[in-house]
This record gives C-alpha cells, sequence and structure tokens, in this order.
C-alpha cells in the first residue's frame, strides 16, 4: 500500500513540476522571441534602460512580494495535509492583506523613488521614465502571487502555468507595439532637447515595461476568474472540515511572517547580485574611463541578450523548485523519508537532463546563435556567451536547492549560504575588474562562481539533512556524456552546413539555416545518447510531458527493448 501511494506521489509530483516547467519553458521561449524585435527597436542603449529600470523593479519586488508565492503555497499545503481547511482559507485571506500592504508601499517607494534609484545609484538616470512605468505592477504581481501559491497549495499548478503563459503573450504584443510606438514619440522628444538616440531608446524601454505591466494585469484577472469559479467547492470543502482548533488571524500573519522572512532573505540575497554587478562594474567603469556609451551598450547586450537566452533553461529549474516546495512539504511532515529522498533524486535528474544540453548548446553555437537571433555578429556579445554558459548548470541546482531546503524546513540554510556566495562574489568581482581589467566579462565570471558555489553549499546541505543520495550517473554522468556528444556533432554539422550554403548565399541566410539544422540534429543526438549511456529510461521517460509519444519513439529506434 505504502509503495502504491508513494509511486502515485510521485507521479503526481513530477507531473505538477512539468507542467509548471513546461509553462516556464513557454513564457520563456515567447520572452526571447519578443525581445528578437523588442532589441530591433530600441537597441542595445535601449536595453540598457529597460535592463536597469528591470533591475531595481526586481529587487524591490523581491523584497516585498517575491516570497508570498512560496510561503503560501507551503502553508496551505500544510494544513490541507492535515484537513485544516478552514485555517487554508484564513492563510489566504491573511496574505492577501499583507500583499496589499507591501506591494502598495513598493509601488509609492518605486514611483517616487525612480530618479535615486536609476540616476544616483546605477548611473543610468533616462531609465527612470520605464522604472515609473513598471511601478504599479508591483502591488499587481503581489497579490497575483497569493493566488498562485494558494492553488500551489492546494496541489495543482494549472492556474498558475495558464495564467504564467497569458501574461506572457500578452506581454510580448503590448511590449512590442508600445515599444514602436514610445521609440518614435521619443525621437521627436530627443529631437527639442537635442538627444535623439537617448530618448528615443528610453521611451522605447518604458513602451517595454508597460508590456510587463499589462501581462501582470491580465494574469491577475484571470487567476481571479478561476478563484471565483472554485469559491463553491472550496466553501463545500470548509463546510466539512470538523476539526476544533483553529487557527486565530493573530497566528496565521505570524506562521505567514515566520515563514516569508527567511524565503524573502534567501531570495533577496540570492538574487541581489544582479542590482549589485551592475552598480559596481558601471562605477568602476566610469572611474576606469571607459565610454559611458561603450559601457552601456556592453551592458545592454549582458541583460538583454546574455541573460534573456541563459535564463530559459533556468525557467525549469525555477519551476521544479516552486512545485518541489509543496509535495515536499507534506512528505516532510508525514515523516516519509523515502519520498523525500526519492522526490529530491528526481527533481535533480529532471533538472539535469535540461541544464546540461542548453549548457553545451549554446557555449558551441554561442555566435551563431547572437546572430541568429539578434542580428549581432559582435565578438564580444559571442564572448559572453560562451564563457558564462557553465552557469546554467550551477544555477539550475542552486535554485533547485534552494526550493528543495525550504521544502524540508531548512529556511535558513539558503539565507546564509547566499550570504556567503555573494560576498566572495563581491571580492572576486572587485579582484577581476580591478587587477584584472576584464570590464563586462568580470561580471560574467563572477555570476558564474556565484553560482557554482551557491550550488556547492546547498546540495550539500540537501544530501546532509534529508538523507538523500544522488544517483551521480544518472543525474551527473550520463547528460553530461550525452551533451559532450551533442556539442561535438552540432558543432562538425554547423561548420559544414556554413561553408557549403555560405558559396551560394548570404552569410545571414547560411548562418539561419546552418543553426537551426544543427540545433534540430542535436536535439536528436542527445535524445539517443541518453539511451545509449543508460541516463534514461521507460520509467522516467513515461514522466515526463509527452513521455508516452516520446517512449514509443524510442521504442521504434529499438532504444527501448
Amino acid at each position: 500500500m505504502t509503495t502504491r501511494r508513494n509511486k502515485r506521489s510521485d507521479t503526481k509530483f513530477l507531473m505538477q513540476g512539468s507542467i509548471l516547467a513546461m509553462a516556464s519553458i513557454i513564457s520563456r521561449i515567447v520572452g526571447l522571441i519578443y525581445r528578437v524585435p523588442l532589441t530591433a527597436t530600441i537597441g542595445k542603449t535601449g536595453n540598457d534602460y529597460y535592463g536597469t529600470a528591470y533591475e531595481i523593479y526586481n529587487i524591490i519586488l523581491l523584497i516585498s512580494s517575491y516570497s508570498i508565492p512560496l510561503a503560501v503555497s507551503k502553508l496551505v499545503s500544510a494544513r490541507m495535509a492535515k484537513g485544516h481547511v478552514k485555517d487554508a482559507s484564513k492563510v489566504l485571506h491573511g496574505a492577501l492583506l499583507f500583499a496589499f500592504i507591501t506591494g502598495g508601499t513598493a509601488s509609492l517607494v518605486v514611483f517616487f523613488g525612480a530618479e535615486f534609484f536609476t540616476g544616483t545609484l546605477l548611473k543610468t538616470p533616462l531609465s527612470a521614465i520605464a522604472l515609473k512605468v513598471l511601478a504599479p505592477t508591483l502591488l499587481v504581481v503581489a497579490i497575483l502571487g497569493v493566488l498562485r501559491g494558494f492553488f500551489q497549495g492546494l496541489g495543482t499548478m494549472i492556474p498558475s502555468a495558464i495564467s504564467q503563459i497569458g501574461e506572457q503573450i500578452v506581454n510580448a504584443i503590448v511590449s512590442v507595439v508600445a515599444a514602436t510606438i514610445l521609440f518614435n514619440y521619443g525621437k521627436r522628444v530627443g529631437g527639442v532637447l537635442g538627444n535623439v538616440k537617448n530618448y528615443a531608446a528610453a521611451y522605447g524601454a518604458a513602451g517595454g515595461t508597460l508590456g510587463t505591466s499589462t501581462g501582470a494585469a491580465f494574469a491577475l484577472l484571470f487567476i481571479l476568474f478561476i478563484y471565483f469559479v472554485f469559491r463553491k467547492p472550496f466553501k463545500k470543502m470548509i463546510k466539512k472540515d470538523r476539526h476544533k482548533h483553529f487557527e486565530g488571524y493573530n497566528d496565521i500573519m505570524s506562521a505567514l511572517i515566520l515563514t516569508i522572512i527567511p524565503v524573502l532573505l534567501s531570495t533577496t540575497v540570492y538574487n541581489i547580485s544582479s542590482i549589485i554587478d551592475q552598480g559596481i562594474f558601471k562605477n568602476l567603469a566610469l572611474v576606469q574611463g571607459y565610454e559611458a556609451a561603450t559601457t552601456s551598450e556592453l551592458w545592454g547586450v549582458f541583460t538583454g541578450q546574455y541573460k534573456v537566452l541563459i535564463n530559459v533553461p533556468l525557467a525549469i529549474s525555477s519551476a521544479m523548485a516552486a512545485s518541489t516546495v509543496p509535495s515536499l512539504t507534506a512528505a516532510f511532515h508525514a515523516e516519509d523519508g523515502e519520498l523525500v529522498k526519492k522526490q529530491i533524486n528526481m527533481a535533480n535528474r529532471f533538472v539535469m537532463v535540461i541544464a546540461f544540453p542548453c549548457c553545451v548548446g549554446m557555449m558551441v553555437l554561442a555566435s551563431p546563435i547572437m546572430q541568429l537571433l539578434f542580428n549581432d555578429p559582435e565578438e564580444s556579445s559571442a564572448l559572453m556567451l560562451m564563457i558564462g554558459g557553465c552557469s546554467i548548470i550551477f544555477y539550475s541546482l542552486s535554485t533547485l536547492s534552494n526550493g528543495i531546503l525550504q521544502g524540508i524546513d531548512q529556511m535558513t540554510v539558503p539565507v546564509k549560504n547566499a550570504i556567503v556566495a555573494l560576498f566572495a562574489h563581491v571580492i572576486l568581482l572587485f579582484v577581476l575588474m580591478e587587477a584584472c581589467d576584464l570590464h563586462i566579462y568580470a561580471v560574467i565570471i563572477a555570476n558564474a562562481f556565484y553560482a557554482l558555489l551557491m550550488c556547492f553549499l546547498n546540495q550539500s546541505a540537501v544530501l546532509r539533512y534529508s538523507g538523500a543520495r544522488i544517483d551521480l550517473k544518472k543525474v551527473l554522468l550520463a547528460p553530461f556524456e550525452s551533451s559532450a556528444l551533442m556539442g561535438l556533432v552540432v558543432y562538425l554539422i554547423y561548420k559544414m552546413l556554413f561553408g557549403v550554403i555560405s558559396i551560394s548565399a548570404s552569410g545571414r541566410i547560411a548562418n539561419t539555416i546552418a543553426c537551426i539544422v544543427a540545433i534540430f540534429v542535436g536535439v536528436i543526438v542527445y535524445f539517443v545518447s541518453m539511451f545509449l549511456f543508460r541516463g534514461i529510461d521507460e520509467e522516467t521517460l513515461l514522466k515526463f510531458p509527452g513521455g508516452k509519444k516520446l517512449s514509443n519513439i524510442a521504442y521504434r529506434l529499438h532504444l527501448l527493448r
């Protein structure tokens, strides 16, 4: 009986994680696609303004409400596992009040402090226009996060997944349209003020952030609709709740705050490195005598191209971390140690199956990808991706382990680890910029080092506190071997095709065809290699989205018997 229950829990856990992971991948792909025309419209300088505004918005979001969904899902899951539906309902109401207060305060701080944040701290004053457009989004996202966390705590990722995809689609459409309109408006403003290029880029960036605001508003409306549809059956569940000792709102709010604070600290410290990087990089570059325009363009590539690309595979680890917390919390509180260990192994395996090939693929095809997506043949842009591609693996593991530690009630551990890693990261960044004069590459290397250190510290803590043992062959070695073989084949295919096609076609057409074909071949090679190196079997394959179809393909190719 226990084995059956564990299998059902395993399947549900991985399926829910897969749903959210697929939604995150689709959202990131949509995000990658719309950044192509957005970058073409606002340019590298516009990407700098957009990225600066977004970094400030992101860190304020982290401080004010980013941790709310995870905290709400954890508290709701723990109460629903005990059948305390009324207490779960109180968590929702208490969290909504908390979100109104923190989200509203954050919106006001960002709107009225935009010039200070962008100009004084980050030496990018014109990005204040984009930041002010983003300010109201903080309140919207806070409320949205509570509702997403509530449904995740109930064990369903579908409302979060659908709203996430819808949010990104609306964001993409509005961003591109609004950026084009406001970019042209910025040209007229710049013509009057005598700085056409920068004002056009600044207003174009504001158009991009308007898409973020509109997308979040759409997602909130959608998930509110789902909530009101769900209210009737949920009220019936509340009426059936017969336990006698209900929690008061004071207890609920205390539990919420005590859960939010460590999650808040860990996520804030974990993600604050981006804005610290920008502050250090731009201020030191100014002192070192680099031209402001050059620094702005390089940062625009870093935030608008490099980070956008590596964030696509990182979406999977973020989704798995979010889906891991409620499942692990339930298993942990049920004192089912074997299920906890199994889920940890599955989550790591799932993430690494994706992270390794993405890392190798982006490093091998760095220049072709930059040219294909952003029409950017600059060697410096490709070098960023080649140097920083390895961070995909480190960030994937550290993000996942962050969620796992929170799921097994070790919420202060990621905070301590993040502080240690951040301190080391800042020191290394200073050394690389001052002593080695590596400019933007110092940021790339320091980021990869930060992720590596976080990965090591978090994974060590997961193994220590959970008692789990990672299957190195299936989790690490097989994806590494398969990715290495894939990388070699992809490189040779690209070089061969590019050389042949460029004889009779332009370089851009040759690059596009060669790159797409090489990626397609790479997917096939990796899929086959994972079976040859025994990194995947039928049981695991069936738990992936579309696993039945993939299993049938594997049987036809005699990879499974």
